[in-house]
């Protein structure tokens, strides 16, 4: 069994000729663009949108990463999309926040709801999930997330970016349904990774959100990009960046005992740039509030969505008057 390679790729702001060069190394290091996209495959790039937030909170995955990959697979001839189900609002208000519509207009690159969700049968217990038919559609996946703390799983990486796969609030629900254990939740959200199996991950990490995450957190300069095709691999390997044993986080406890991806450093090849002799040693975890949400939570949370989103087509109708 050959051994899972991790990218990691220095880079120590988002100037867009770094970023793309970063990018470039990525896809090169793992076997060349060709391997992952053919020229005319419809692409999914999953940024981590969760609110409208400015790229100056690193809330979200930031503007750069998302257009310097889009731009490579459209020189390469493929046809990439942005789509995501944010917690709040939706992606077209989370793009407008990052003020990057322009450039994604100019490389004509569409922008999506991760809507439309269609059943689908998940895990080894079946389990019944409604996930965007708008993802499921696409010929490739390339899971963009943001590296950041999570106040319900410590820190997320890699894994449970495609979670907004799963349409609107019917995150909440599932929040609801699996959260009273950490491992059923976990196993869960391996399990829609699986499902959707994304060609690879690339993890922004060059600013990343440290404390109470994953909106309230922090800005830190980490100046890295981390990619691979085992998640679990980038999970173990982004835990080291911070100094952090990585059977700490659920989502990779949970990953070693279904026997999911690599979570052994030992096992793990680094390419790119060197692993760091100088690790971040004060990276601020937060403290974990419960996976579970309540049901006044999620009605609460349901009802919020449907006011903002009612107040967002109303602007829009205005402004269309007007």
């Amino acid at each position: 069994m050959t051994s899972p390679k991790v990218i990691l790729s220095r880079c120590t702001d988002y100037t867009p000729s770094k970023i793309a060069e970063a990018i470039q190394k990525q896809f090169e290091l793992l076997g060349g663009l060709e391997k992952f996209v053919t020229p005319g495959d419809t692409v999914l790039l999953k940024p981590n949108f969760i609110a409208p937030r400015s790229r100056r909170y690193a809330a979200q995955t930031h503007p750069a990463v998302i257009i310097e990959t889009a731009r490579l697979l459209k020189d390469f001839g493929a046809k990439p999309f942005v789509a995501d189900s944010p917690a709040w609002s939706n992606t077209f208000a989370c793009v407008k926040a990052l003020r990057m519509e322009d450039d994604l207009k100019k490389l004509s690159v569409p922008v999506k709801q991760l809507d439309k969700p269609k059943w689908c049968q998940i895990g080894t217990n079946n389990t019944r999930i409604g996930i965007s038919s708008v993802a499921l559609d696409a010929d490739v996946i390339i899971n963009l997330p943001k590296f950041k703390a999570h106040q319900q799983l410590l820190a997320t990486f890699a894994v449970k970016n495609m979670f907004g796969c799963v349409s609107g609030k019917r995150k909440a629900l599932w929040h609801f349904k699996k959260g009273a254990n950490a491992d059923d939740f976990c196993e869960m959200l391996i399990d829609i990774y699986k499902f959707l199996n994304p060609a690879l991950t690339i993890i922004d990490g060059v600013i990343a959100m440290d404390g109470p995450g994953p909106i309230r957190g922090r800005t830190r300069p980490l100046g890295w990009l981390i990619g691979g095709t085992d998640p679990v691999a980038c999970e173990t390997i982004c835990a080291k960046l911070i100094n952090i044993n990585p059977q700490d986080f659920p989502i990779v406890k949970t990953a070693k005992q279904i026997g999911f991806g690599c979570s052994d450093p030992a096992k793990i090849e680094i390419a790119g740039d060197d692993f760091p002799t100088s690790i971040c040693t004060d990276f601020n975890l937060p403290q974990l509030v419960p996976i579970r949400f309540s049901l006044f939570h999620v009605c609460k949370s349901i009802c919020k969505q449907i006011i903002l989103l009612t107040k967002t087509a109303l602007k829009k109708l205005h402004s269309q008057k007007t």
